[in-house]
């Protein structure tokens, strides 16, 4: 499939999203049911992947969003910016940050170290995917969904160069095919 000017394959069909999803969602049922947590879904890429995975929460929860960007293009620009902040007061409060990729954990390490300001009572990671051969900080995701090499991604919720987002799939990048 041609996105842009390059070509990506399929990866990881709908059905293992959504079979994935319901696992990560059970098991942050189970771990904060009585915990009243709050969700902070890290924007852009994370959308797709909040909306299905907060459908699998049981309990009374609340969400917000931020908003850090550190790629550009194809590639991590090496620094991190916060566009959107936190918008509630989450002081000892249980935090489950939503993210859609762990890659070179520069934007979680930062988006870690803004959220310790605040004191919570807790934090804990639930990403879609982690590259683990890609980690530059190290970042422990309590939740996740695939380990995956490191490759270039899209689809459901990531992009490449802001195409790609709204596929129910994720695909990888094609460097057999040139465009």
């Amino acid at each position: 499939m041609l996105v842009k000017d390059k070509y990506f394959r399929l990866f990881i069909s709908e059905n293992q999203i959504q079979d994935t999803i319901v696992r990560l969602g059970k098991e942050i049922s189970e771990d904060y049911a009585d915990k009243f947590p709050i969700f902070v879904v890290i924007l852009n890429g994370a959308f797709m992947f909040a909306a299905d995975l907060m459908r699998q929460i049981k309990f009374e929860s609340q969400i917000t969003f931020v908003k850090f960007t550190s790629y550009q293009s194809m590639e991590s620009s090496g620094e991190v910016d916060e566009l959107i902040g936190l918008d509630m007061d989450i002081r000892n409060r249980h935090i489950v940050i939503l993210e859609d990729i762990v890659d070179t954990g520069l934007t979680m390490y930062e988006v870690l170290k803004e959220i310790k300001k605040y004191a919570p009572a807790s934090i804990q990671i639930a990403a879609l995917l982690q590259k683990p051969e890609a980690l530059r900080h190290e970042i422990p995701v309590a939740y996740r969904g695939f380990e995956i090499e490191n490759k270039f991604v899209i689809g459901y919720g990531l992009d490449y160069a802001g195409f790609g987002r709204n596929f129910k799939e994720l695909f990888i990048l094609d460097e057999t095919q040139k465009a």
